[in-house]
């Protein structure tokens, strides 16, 4: 399989990406050389080899949570900048 600059183009739109005409054929000379180095992968016997399921042996050990009130609610209020009664106050980020 090859990618040609139809499918740059295409993969481009799909990731809302711009290139010019010189960074197009760098990408699909890129592209094309990264398909060349999979295919190569395809070479190899793994007839023998069993599938990973994890990386290795070892098990997490995670602490049970506990909720523990290290701080007042009028403490974290107590720097802020701005604050409501009970929340802080911050500038409007989200635009309709």
């Amino acid at each position: 399989m090859a990618i040609d600059l139809n499918t740059v183009d295409r993969l481009a739109h799909l990731a809302r990406l711009e290139f010019d005409d010189t960074t197009k054929e760098q990408m699909r000379e890129d592209m094309n050389r990264f398909l060349a180095f999979a295919e190569k992968l395809n070479e190899l016997d793994i007839e023998q080899v069993e599938p990973l399921i994890y990386m290795t042996d070892e098990h997490n050990v995670l602490r049970a949570d506990e909720v523990v009130q290290n701080i007042t609610h009028e403490e974290a209020l107590k720097n802020a900048p701005k604050r409501d009664s009970d929340f802080f106050r911050v500038p409007k980020v989200i635009e309709k």
